[in-house]
């Protein structure tokens, strides 16, 4: 019934789409059409195209393969034509327009001063801010032979630490070139570690997404993939490695390229076998009317053996010059075969005298296996109208997971004679199908101001199954108290549009979301089913006023909502030993952030912020210490809400002739209150003043500028993360690139966490609750990194090194 109503909406909307078409040829315009060559008669692809009046941009566009270049939708007038390409000299020249006009090649001549012994190699990554986003370019720099996750332990405002990525303090949403990755936190990081980044060409950070995108999650990380724009084949080699002190990590892979006049084509795959090691001392005070009980010291050394292998590839057929389809798939599979997960713990338990009482050691063995198959079709229609146009996309994820978990555990006596022991396994598998439908349409009202509309409808049908067995003796026993099978079924259906203008020194866009959300969920043991049902809008609002060529204020405004993950709804429990459990919410509801930001950017250099967000009912994983069993229970609750406030300052300027910097640093109060559930219910509070500094220098050396460094310091203060306290962590990277052949290939080195620095205790001590642990893992690691290019590589990619505010303009521009 789903797949027949996107069917039947697709073929409306498509419809509707060719019938806006017709009713537009009708229109009475001039079309403007040239080309543009350099001096040795070669075509230059992407030169931008624009029109002027009185030095006012009206329109504009880029040439394409041939260089050729059409702007339609022009009335009668006077303007200047400018034409420009990164390495070459402008040209202007005015023109009269009256009637549809077909100029004579325009010959661009290199600029001389420019590129006279210069080749063009690996760069520096730079750091763009826009109206509504942060653009971290990251193309060929000293990055591009890491994976994603690497990138973004680099982009400014990003955080990555102990299986999270946070930006100011909420969980992002991850998109790929604006199309959402519908996985969980978890799972992005499986995702983005598995993906080499020599393809990546820059990340958005957007922390106020506008009404387009899903309102689902606190900020929007958009990464943005290079294309090939040159007629041909070319494609690369690539692979890294790095040593920690326990084991080596590896990557390898390649990418290929194919392009025609109409089609173009790209495949990636990449292999990262690997092992990671980490160790945790965890120590719990069990107190009964104020005084401890018994005190329990667990030593736990765990050891994580993977080998993803993600395939991601991209068809792309333009009928005409408005009409294009396209096709994206990205697979992650993990094998069971090089899919392990083996913790060994030694937990020794003290009496409140303090005297050893028992010992007991628990051996924790997993194989699992993932496959997780993504699907996404796109259709594009531009109408005549220069910026007018309509997409359509249709989305499937397939998702597989099962695991096997045996957990050995034997109890001791002080004299480590054996008290007795205890088995258990755990068998459990999810299967996720999710689609999606989405339509977006975009009408330039005049030329200056633009309107988008779209809807969404998607839905996410999730089985999970888990079976506990016990043992009687050597006989497998399945424990049914502790087996269940868990159906959720979501249902969202969303609608948005929004409205933008700028004028002289003004800039608005307001929007508006609403999204209707159906969720069943049943636990079939159990026989519980909870059903829940709501309607929420989303507003957000952007204003900039450019007071002058200096200076400039602008102010943000977005509502969002974090849904429950089906995880998190999951209300049997999965235990990790005989003493330590996860168990989920069926009746969890979901967080509503309301997040305000005002900002002052000085010579477009220096930027200051003041943000405000007001969390209600957030969801999180804390752990509770039972008191009366001596159990630790991972529990999935919302809490009462979370306040976090702070001022921002970012800076990126150039120090020297070859030494840019990068500086972001915040500082901020975070408040969490949250229901005690093993006190009494009591409502309790934990807040925090921090610090976060994240300071990048980029260095360019050598005369030919082919070798790159950066050095990036990281440092983070205590912080408050629902009832806990983490402690400060501090890092060091150092990362060298150089190039090779005619930047044909690539060399990079690097050492991350230079002096071990980056590890971190984190302590929950309230009431009747302390709980200290101390974290240890793989953090300082030596790499080194190499990509080789081959085929037809004249051209790399579609984006040029151009200033991004000038391309953003362009591109609004051409909407209108």
């Amino acid at each position: 019934m789903f797949v027949y109503t996107n069917y039947c909406m697709f073929k409306r909307l498509l419809t509707l789409s060719f019938l806006f078409f017709s009713i537009t040829c009708f229109a009475q315009d001039f079309v403007l059409e040239g080309r543009v060559f350099d001096e040795k008669n070669n075509p230059v692809a992407f030169a931008n195209v624009v029109l002027l009046d009185n030095d006012v941009l009206i329109t504009g566009t880029t040439t394409d393969d041939s260089g050729s270049f059409t702007i339609e939708g022009l009335s009668a007038s006077n303007y200047i034509l400018k034409v420009t390409f990164l390495g070459y000299e402008p040209i202007e020249m005015p023109l009269d327009i009256k009637a549809n006009v077909k100029l004579q090649n325009i010959i661009l001549k290199e600029n001389v001063e420019t590129l006279k012994g210069v080749t063009v190699v690996a760069k520096k990554p730079t750091v763009t801010r826009m109206v509504d986003r942060l653009v971290f370019n990251v193309e060929n720099s000293t990055l591009s032979n890491n994976n994603v996750l690497d990138v973004l332990k680099h982009t400014p405002g990003v955080l990555v630490y102990d299986g999270s990525i946070t930006v100011k303090n909420a969980t992002p949403m991850v998109y790929l070139n604006d199309r959402r990755v519908y996985l969980s936190a978890e799972e992005v990081q499986q995702l983005l570690e598995a993906t080499p980044a020599n393809n990546i060409k820059a990340v958005e950070v957007i922390t106020s997404p506008p009404a387009k995108y899903d309102a689902e999650g606190g900020a929007v990380l958009n990464i943005v993939t290079s294309k090939n724009i040159i007629a041909g084949y070319n494609g690369s080699v690539f692979g890294n490695y790095k040593q920690g002190f326990e084991y080596p990590k590896y990557a390898l892979g390649t990418s290929h390229f194919f392009k025609t006049k109409k089609l173009s084509t790209y495949i990636n795959y990449n292999v990262s076998p690997r092992k990671d090691f980490r160790e945790k001392d965890e120590f719990v005070n069990f107190i009964d009317n104020g005084s401890n009980t018994s005190s329990w010291e667990t030593d736990y050394g765990k050891t994580i053996e993977s080998r993803y292998n993600a395939i991601n590839a991209n068809i792309d057929y333009e009928f005409d010059a408005r009409n294009s389809i396209g096709f994206t798939t990205n697979m992650l599979i993990a094998p069971r075969k090089h899919s392990q997960t083996d913790v060994n713990s030694i937990t020794e338990v003290f009496g409140a005298d303090k005297v050893l009482d028992s010992t007991f050691n628990t051996a924790n063995s997993s194989v699992l296996e993932s496959f997780n198959m993504a699907f996404t079709l796109d259709y594009i229609h531009k109408f005549k109208r220069a910026g007018e146009q309509l997409s359509i996309s249709m989305h499937h994820t397939n998702y597989d997971y099962s695991d096997f978990q045996n957990v050995d555990t034997d109890y001791l006596f002080p004299d480590q004679s054996l008290i007795r022991d205890n088995r258990f396994q755990t068998f459990s598998s999810q299967v996720i199908k999710l689609n999606a439908g989405q339509i977006d349409y975009e009408l330039p009202i005049d030329d200056v101001s633009v309107f988008e509309a779209g809807a969404k409808v998607s839905n996410i049908d999730s089985e999970s199954v888990l079976t506990q067995y016990t043992f009687e003796g050597d006989t497998r026993v399945e424990d049914l108290q502790n087996s269940d099978t868990f159906l959720y079924d979501e249902t969202n259906y969303a609608a948005y549009m929004s409205y933008s203008k700028d004028w002289n020194e003004w800039s608005l866009k307001a929007g508006l979301r609403a999204e209707y959300t159906d969720i069943k969920g049943n636990s079939l043991s159990a026989n519980e089913v909870n059903n829940n049902d709501y309607l929420k809008l989303f507003p957000s609002v952007y204003i900039t006023n450019r007071i002058n060529d200096n200076n400039e204020v602008y102010f943000n405004y977005s509502k969002r909502i974090f849904r429950p993950r089906y995880s998190q709804l999951n209300p049997f429990k999965f235990f990790l030993n005989d003493n330590s459990f996860i168990t989920g919410d069926p009746k969890l509801v979901p967080q509503i952030d309301n997040v305000f930001t005002l900002g002052y950017t000085l010579n477009n250099t220096y930027t200051f912020e003041l943000y405000y967000r007001y969390e209600n009912d957030p969801a999180i994983e804390i752990v509770f210490q039972d008191n009366d069993d001596n159990l630790l229970k991972y529990v999935n609750t919302n809490i009462d809400r979370s306040i976090s406030y702070g001022f921002d300052f970012t800076t990126y300027s150039s120090i020297a002739k070859d030494w840019d910097l990068y500086v972001l640093s915040s500082l901020f109060y975070y408040d969490n209150r949250y229901v005690s559930l093993e006190s009494n219910n009591q409502l309790n509070t934990t807040d925090k003043w921090s610090v976060y500094t994240q300071i990048n220098n980029y260095f360019s050396l050598l005369k030919d500028k082919s070798l790159n460094a950066d050095v990036s310091l990281l440092y983070i203060s205590p912080i408050a993360d629902g009832p806990s306290i983490i402690s400060d962590r501090l890092g060091l990277d150092i990362n060298l690139r150089k190039s090779f052949w005619n930047n044909k290939a690539s060399l990079s080195i690097g050492v991350t966490d230079v002096f071990n620095t980056q590890n971190f205790n984190q302590a929950t001590k309230y009431l009747n609750q302390d709980i200290f642990m101390r974290s240890r893992m793989e953090n300082r690691l030596f790499t080194i990194g190499f990509n080789y290019k081959f085929g037809n590589t004249k051209l790399k990619t579609k984006n040029k090194t151009i200033d991004l505010r000038e391309r953003d303009r362009l591109e609004r521009s051409g909407e209108n």
